[in-house]
């Protein structure tokens, strides 16, 4: 009569119980490799957060150089007076970015209202009783190109910022 470990013909070979228990033992007890596994899983989704959030952070910082080149404009037009080429030349002067000062800048009278300025008549008189004043808008644009494709946002995006100062 043939074993329960001898291969008959025709019939599949019977395994004892304690050999496969030791089999899959073995396997779930070796982890050489799973810390490998695990890094190569990892790795790219780590890499494209990294890319994400640097992306995030040029776009805000080239943002600021926006604000603070049409700040600068604004700030040129206080000291100098109106002059479309010289507010214009503050604001692509004033950082290393290609910013441009688009539109361009615009001289206009009107009368203060609380955050905002309403356009009236030069000399005019403005509801709180005092003469309409010249002011000047200076604004600022640049394109911002994302480093990575995310088709959830625009890979091109124009980052753009206003001033408007009283000249006198």
């Amino acid at each position: 009569m043939p074993s329960s470990n001898a291969s008959l013909s025709g019939q599949a070979q019977v395994i004892p119980s304690g050999a496969l228990r030791r089999l899959f033992g073995s396997f779930t007890r070796d982890t050489d490799a799973a810390s490998a596994v695990e890094f190569a899983i990892l790795v790219p989704v780590l890499t494209l957060m990294v890319i994400a959030i640097s992306d995030i952070g040029f776009a805000v910082y080239r943002k600021i150089q926006v604000e603070d080149a049409a700040q600068a404009g604004a700030q040129w037009a206080v000291r100098n007076g109106f002059d479309s080429n010289g507010i214009s030349n503050a604001v692509t002067s004033a950082t290393n970015s290609p910013i441009t000062a688009s539109p361009a800048p615009q001289e206009f009278c009107g009368c203060a209202t609380g955050s905002s300025v309403s356009v009236a008549t030069c000399g005019a008189p403005c509801p709180g009783g005092a003469k309409a004043g010249t002011y000047a808008t200076v604004s600022s644009q640049l394109v911002f190109n994302t480093t990575l494709n995310y088709e959830v946002v625009p890979t091109t995006s124009i980052l753009a910022a206003q001033s408007t100062v009283r000249l006198q």
